[in-house]
């Protein structure tokens, strides 16, 4: 992802879960004790990108500052879910950025069964988008291309990558049909 992809921004401010490991003075706030010391053992939530520097950064012993915690959205509630019907699973409700948090996760963390879960997820929702994303607008009058209200609630369930393979299979399908319909007159 580039430095300037919203999507990986916007992906890296999700909070996740973290463990103070040492005790830290006058940053109380985060627990709402503010101008207090933070205590070892505080779970707090925090943006992805901080936690994640908390919890690389070593100060002068060999303990880091921060132990990071699995996201609640992957947890293995979620995970069994995605197991059973990965269809019925509204990934947006779980987070924004599902799939893009997943990977970042991913990146910390040797789980291969979450990697396989999410991969697995992604190839059944990714045909029942297609699906959809290929038959959006053609019930409407003048094959118009807009999305009806059954495509309106089965789009809310998307995360963000998946709506954007939602768009560029609902675009592809509609430039195919405007060739087909020239090659025919041609």
């Amino acid at each position: 992802m580039s430095y300037y992809d919203i999507d990986a921004i916007l992906t890296d401010a999700q909070k996740v879960p973290c463990t103070f490991e040492l005790d830290v003075p006058s940053l109380g706030y985060l627990d709402n004790n503010a101008g207090h010391t933070l205590r070892s053992g505080t779970r707090v939530d925090l943006p992805l990108w901080l936690a994640e520097m908390l919890a690389v950064s070593a100060p002068s012993s060999s303990k880091s500052l921060v132990t990071l915690d699995i996201p609640p959205s992957l947890a293995p509630r979620v995970m069994n879910a995605l197991k059973a019907d990965p269809k019925s699973v509204d990934l947006r409700a779980l987070a924004q950025h599902f799939y893009g948090l997943g990977a970042r996760i991913l990146e910390l963390f040797e789980e291969e069964e979450i990697c396989d879960v999410l991969m697995e997820g992604w190839r059944t929702r990714a045909a029942e988008i297609s699906d959809h994303a290929s038959n959006a607008g053609q019930g409407q009058r003048g094959g118009g291309g807009g999305v009806g209200s059954d495509g309106v609630e089965f789009l809310r369930g998307l995360d963000e990558a998946e709506r954007g393979l939602f768009r560029v299979q609902h675009d592809s399908s509609k430039a195919i049909r405007v060739w087909m319909g020239e090659t025919k007159k041609g």
